[in-house]
């Protein structure tokens, strides 16, 4: 069991690469089995970080390899995305150009601030990537975008300020901060309660 978080974080690495190639070599015509690969891919995100955390594994490290795999595999997922139905991504180019700014300024922020990358596993971020998954099921499985990919958007955006607010009130680096709320409280030197189903 101690090893299992660690298979699925490696799983979900290894899924990205496989959707582009499929993608390339096949088209359209493997929609179903990009959506199918979608769902595993967050079905072994929300379950690596529920076991880690009911069997105490949930240390620094481990949250870091999930949370550079989540990137890798969500940026994978896109580019199926892109490449299945380009035009989609073109019509939304500007939005979706911000979304990346704001995660390299994230990355900024926390390497300027602590020295390495943010880890923060936040809950906005967790409705991000829900939001996400729908809309890239909509675009990989049925070639549109429309409200979930604005949702998408939306959260993607809400979500990364509050993870700045988060890097900016924490006093030092730590993983798994449910919101910048949190991140206040951690300054003011109180404890902060995390759920072990959601957070983390």
């Amino acid at each position: 069991m101690k090893h299992l978080p660690y298979i699925l974080i490696g799983f979900r690495l290894l899924l990205g690469p496989a959707m582009i190639a499929l993608t390339y070599n096949y088209g359209a015509t493997v929609r179903l089995l990009l959506f199918l690969m979608l769902l595993l891919g967050i079905l072994s995100d929300i379950f690596d970080g529920i076991i880690a955390r009911n069997h105490n594994m949930s240390t620094a490290t481990l949250r870091r390899m999930d949370s550079q795999t989540d990137l890798v595999f969500w940026v994978c997922a896109g580019w199926c995305g892109w490449l299945l139905n380009p035009e989609i991504i073109t019509d939304n180019k500007y939005a979706i150009i911000t979304i990346f700014v704001m995660e390299g300024l994230t990355y900024l922020f926390s390497f300027l601030k602590f020295g390495k990358e943010t880890c923060t596993h936040a809950l906005l971020s967790k409705w991000w990537g829900i939001t996400l998954f729908a809309a890239l099921t909509s675009i990989i499985g049925f070639g549109y975008g429309g409200i979930f990919l604005a949702l998408a958007i939306i959260f993607g955006i809400i979500s990364h300020i509050d993870v700045y607010l988060i890097i900016l009130f924490l006093p030092k680096w730590t993983h798994d901060v449910p919101s910048a709320w949190h991140a206040w409280q951690i300054r003011q030197g109180r404890h902060i309660k995390r759920n072990k189903l959601f957070n983390g």
